[in-house]
């Protein structure tokens, strides 16, 4: 979900497994060259997730690295395959409450431009919670712990799914 810390944990993530790290929403950005709100304005939703299903495919043909898709990317089934056969996918779970904390005042969150945001994240957050873990190999939920501790605590689950060599 937006604001579970996907690129904050990612690139993080990245850097203590000497990984390169990727954020799918920043590559949609600079291949279009303009914001995602002018690309929700110009394209829709529809138009966005297309970018976002060949930027998706593109890097999980990659190998040693940290991949932060977007909060909807899972609404595509497709997605949801590809990312299921590209490596380990964790979902930094956080309830609708704290994702609301976070993201209030970011203008950046062109799902979030309706009367009543805050009720827009909690059918979000139904929507999408079960496609989440239906795609998951892990799920991280993440509280209010610091962001390292956060991190740490991935690394540690993480060695005991696969070999983290770089």
């Amino acid at each position: 979900m937006m604001g579970a810390g996907k690129t904050t944990v990612g690139r993080l993530l990245a850097r203590r497994l000497k990984r390169s790290f990727y954020d799918t929403d920043e590559e949609i950005e600079r291949r279009c060259g303009v914001r995602i709100p002018v690309i929700f304005d110009i394209e829709g939703e529809a138009g966005f997730r297309a970018r976002e299903t060949q930027v998706i495919e593109a890097f999980c043909s990659l190998h040693n690295a940290v991949l932060a898709t977007g909060g909807g990317a899972v609404l595509a089934g497709e997605n949801r395959r590809i990312l299921a056969g590209c490596g380990i996918v964790i979902y930094l779970h956080a309830r609708p409450p704290q994702l609301w904390q976070r993201v209030r005042h970011d203008r950046n969150r062109p799902l979030l431009a309706t009367p009543d945001p805050q009720k827009k994240l909690e059918e979000l957050y139904a929507e999408r919670d079960p496609l989440y873990r239906e795609v998951a190999d892990l799920v991280i939920d993440t509280g209010k712990q610091s962001v390292q501790t956060l991190v740490k605590d991935l690394l540690t689950r993480l060695e005991g799914q696969c070999s983290l060599s770089a």
